[in-house]
């Protein structure tokens, strides 16, 4: 759960690192984009991140509605 939960937090610190990256690719060097390269990692880290927090909430999701179906057969029964 530690993981699911960085993994979410990355979901939103990873853009906002990425723009002063820009930022300092356009104040220090605007002829040479650098800030490709890092953008490639953090594009390919933020995908396995949104990967890790969507399985999350699909399971979470699954086990809510098997609980839900559970208690609803018990009532009936």
């Amino acid at each position: 759960m530690r993981k699911t939960l960085k993994a979410a937090k990355f979901l939103f610190v990873a853009p906002i690192i990425l723009g002063f990256l820009f930022l300092i690719n356009l104040m220090t060097s605007p002829g040479e984009w650098w800030v490709q390269w890092p953008a490639l990692g953090l594009g390919i880290a933020w995908v396995i991140s949104l990967f890790r927090v969507v399985f999350a909430i699909v399971i979470a999701g699954g086990l809510a509605a098997f609980f839900a179906l559970w208690q609803r057969n018990r009532q009936n029964l």
